[in-house]
């Protein structure tokens, strides 16, 4: 399900919108630090600075009076085409009016040598065809929402500032700022061949500096160079390349450079459901999420990044060794206490939530994928130190001792505990790569036999408690009749399958939970209300695991389905609804673009095997 640029429309004429956005209109931007959701429309409707987890100054995404946004467009009737700078980062939109055709560049620019500002937004205007009048208006609304600014002048630079914040709204030929009381606007006609700049540069209890013009276009030019070169280093040449870059691309937006930390997604609370509950904050990163994460970063040939986050989940998993916590903040330390803002929501949907109350969870899926993790990495020629051998030894006799308990799984449901199928397949994949590592003498091998001995336990409690001869398929929790789309990751893990379960799994899942290419997570009980939509990690799973069952034609024309599922630039939401097609959950979703890369990759070398 492909979209195509929208036909003219009567643009809003004030900055102060009262609609929402479908997400499908969103594009995002980022300098490895923070990222900034931009709308079709020209509107900056996320931004939280100074990082991707601090609180927003732009959260019109979540509130529309009063969230803040950077509104930029054309003050007549217009159409929308936009897309990503080949190979870059950065978005290109074109505003086509009656008169005349403006193309708009977005990036934030990323630090390199020299003064420059803590965070910097940049929007380049050029006059293409004709003449368009636009307008452009920045309202900041610090900490969520709750702190307006003042606004004051530096020279003749607005500044709007709210406590240690500061955020300057430098310009050049696109009109004389006009000062509100907590907001600064502008307007100006463009013609073919102008140029125009607007920079937003910010500061989080430092100075704040003032670009130049032109040390701002240096940064700009230098920014596009970079992202070009990154990827140009991508290694995979296979039938989905576009796809695949751009997902890397994006990806790469939600690593958090300081740390090496990968972030879920760039938002919180954006509805599974309008106008539901299940709204969350992802702006944090998951073990769940690891061994995929590290899995895709050597597929596509970013050692330095694969390198960067395992040592970031090592040295975050230290905290709390020999327990994992389900997810850290991006720079290693605990998740905060889950708390409610006072928003409106996307489209009303309440609560709006920052912080994540699933970290207090247990999760026992998270072994799993720690062990696996670690399995990856020495696969591509990495040595565990003498300290990490010695704590993830102690934490697979910890394996041995919390399989047996109940938890939440992997979809941090908020019912009961349960033994959930796939929390039991990744302990014995994390008892399994745990002897393996132990012959190969990356980890002490002091207690590998009872790691061996509990593995093939936990096999017979799966094979005899989980196995419905009715579904002819593994369940979702010990002793139900529901079906689970994480039980596709028993086959993406290597679980041994003696009797042909597995393939037989996959089909069930696929009639149960499917609907063409899309699949359900699952259709139980979870502890709250309303539905979901369709999860589209899910999806791209089942196109792995049917390539690893030798279904690769069946693979490759389901993957062609979801490759049209992604928006108008490449990007993909956590679910798809299921009536309209339109996005659903936090954006851009990690999880998805990995499995993304590593569906493509699994069929590419499958074929080729």
């Amino acid at each position: 399900m492909s979209r195509k640029a929208d036909g003219p429309r009567v643009a809003p004429t004030s900055g102060l919108r009262r609609d929402y956005p479908p997400l499908r209109d969103y594009a995002a931007i980022g300098d490895g630090r923070t990222v900034a959701l931009v709308a079709r429309d020209g509107s900056i409707d996320w931004l939280c600075l100074p990082n991707l987890d601090s609180p927003s100054v732009f959260g019109a995404i979540l509130d529309r009076d009063r969230g803040g946004k950077f509104r930029l467009e054309p003050e007549v009737p217009y159409g929308v085409a936009r897309r990503y700078v080949p190979d870059t980062n950065l978005l290109e939109t074109t505003f086509t009016t009656e008169e005349g055709a403006v193309r708009v560049t977005d990036a934030m620019t990323l630090p390199g040598g020299g003064l420059a500002p803590e965070r910097e937004i940049v929007r380049k205007v050029e006059g293409l065809t004709g003449r368009v009048p636009l307008g452009w208006r920045v309202e900041p609304r610090f900490s969520y929402g709750a702190r307006p600014p003042r606004i004051e002048r530096r020279g003749e630079v607005p500044v709007a500032i709210a406590g240690g914040d500061a955020l300057a709204v430098c310009s050049w030929s696109a009109g004389a700022p006009q000062y509100g009381r907590d907001s600064v606007s502008g307007h100006f006609d463009v013609s073919g061949g102008d140029q125009a700049l607007i920079a937003i540069a910010s500061a989080h209890g430092e100075p704040l500096v003032l670009p130049g013009r032109s040390q701002v276009e240096r940064r700009l030019a230098d920014t596009e160079q970079f992202w070009r070169t990154w990827a140009g280093g991508r290694t995979y040449d296979g039938p989905w390349r576009a796809a695949v870059l751009r997902s890397a691309l994006a990806l790469k937006l939600l690593v958090f450079a300081p740390s090496g930390a990968i972030a879920a997604a760039a938002t919180t609370s954006l509805p599974e459901s309008i106008g539901g509950e299940r709204n969350w904050d992802y702006r944090f990163s998951w073990v769940r999420d690891s061994a995929f994460t590290l899995d895709a970063f050597l597929k596509l040939g970013c050692p330095a990044e694969a390198t960067a986050f395992f040592w970031w989940l090592m040295h975050a998993s230290q905290l709390t060794h020999p327990r994992l916590d389900v997810l850290y903040r991006l720079d290693g330390g605990h998740s905060p206490t889950e708390v409610e803002l006072d928003l409106a929501g996307y489209r009303g949907s309440r609560p709006v939530r920052v912080g994540n109350a699933a970290a207090g969870q247990r999760q026992l899926d998270v072994y799993g994928e720690l062990f696996q993790t670690c399995w990856l990495y020495t696969r591509a020629g990495g040595k565990l130190d003498r300290d990490l051998g010695r704590r993830l030894a102690r934490t697979a006799d910890l394996v041995c001792e919390l399989w047996r308990e109940p938890d939440s799984g992997i979809w941090e449901v908020r019912s009961e505990p349960v033994h959930f199928t796939q929390s039991k397949v990744a302990c014995w994949t994390a008892l399994r790569r745990a002897v393996r590592l132990a012959e190969e003498g990356q980890i002490p091998a002091g207690t590998a036999r009872r790691w061996h001995v509990e593995a093939g336990a936990i096999r017979k409690f799966i094979e005899e408690q989980c196995w419905s001869e009715e579904k002819r398929s593994y369940v979702r929790f010990a002793g139900s009749e529901e079906l689970d789309a994480s039980l596709l990751l028993a086959v993406l893990a290597g679980y041994e399958d003696s009797a042909g379960r597995l393939m037989t799994m996959v089909e069930a899942v696929r009639r149960e939970l499917g609907s063409g290419p899309l699949v359900y997570r699952y259709k139980g009980e979870d502890g709250l209300g309303g539905g979901e939509g369709f999860f589209l990690t899910c999806s791209f799973w089942l196109v792995d695991a049917l390539a690893r069952i030798g279904r690769l034609e069946e693979a490759a024309e389901t993957m062609e389905e979801l490759i049209g599922f992604a928006n108008d630039v490449g990007l993909y939401a956590e679910e798809v609804e299921p009536r309209t097609g339109e996005f659903l959950g936090n954006f851009p979703q990690g999880l998805v673009h990995l499995a993304l890369i590593n569906a493509a990759v699994s069929i590419s070398e499958l074929r080729h095997s």
